[in-house]
């Protein structure tokens, strides 16, 4: 670990702003979900929970590609590993961009638009818990397949500043996991309670 800190440089702009991105993404959401599940504002003003689902994922995928954008220059502004720089990492880093992007859309596919995008936080919920693939092998599957990309892509860049970064990544989202996790099977617990009782 303190090799790989030798090759970084962290009062480079480019590396703080991606810093700055990967942790604001998911405080932003969570916070903004959050408060519109207590107060429902963003239902209201929008006319709908699913209008406001919607704007919200919306926002949430523009400010993802802003910390991709902002992950990559900090990549690319900074010394590549000679010992990573090779064709075997490179298919290394390849497999798990492949692995991350199975586990990313597979899950979007499984949860669609408004669960991928915080939908239970709007009152929009699925009949139960989605339990299929790649759920049915691994819990987060969007989170841990987001983290497998970036660490493919460092590899491929043979950068320990993506090495870095993604090792943030995933420790955000450890993070997120353990704010978000209690709340969605509370509210699928009480679901099923009310649908026990109405049988």
């Amino acid at each position: 670990m303190i090799r790989l800190l030798g090759y970084v440089n962290p009062s480079d702009p480019s590396f703080v702003a991606a810093v700055l991105t990967i942790t604001f993404n998911p405080l932003f959401w969570n916070v903004v979900a959050r408060w519109e599940q207590k107060t429902r504002r963003l239902s209201k003003a929008f006319g709908s929970p699913y209008l406001a689902c919607y704007a919200l994922g919306g926002a949430i995928l523009l400010l993802n590609l802003v910390r991709s954008h902002c992950f990559t220059q900090a990549m690319l502004s900074q010394p590549k590993m000679e010992s990573l720089d090779n064709a075997g990492a490179y298919r290394v880093g390849l497999v798990l961009l492949g692995v991350g992007a199975l586990f990313v859309l597979t899950s979007f596919s499984a949860l669609g638009f408004t669960g991928t995008f915080l939908g239970d936080y709007f009152g929009i919920l699925k009949e139960a818990r989605v339990t299929t693939f790649p759920f049915s092998v691994l819990d987060n599957p969007m989170y841990w397949g987001s983290t497998a990309n970036y660490l493919g892509w460092a590899i491929m860049h043979a950068s320990p500043t993506g090495l870095l970064l993604t090792a943030i990544v995933a420790i955000v989202y450890v993070v997120a996991v353990l704010y978000e996790e209690p709340f969605t099977a509370e509210i699928y617990r009480q679901k099923a309670a009310k649908s026990h009782k109405r049988s």
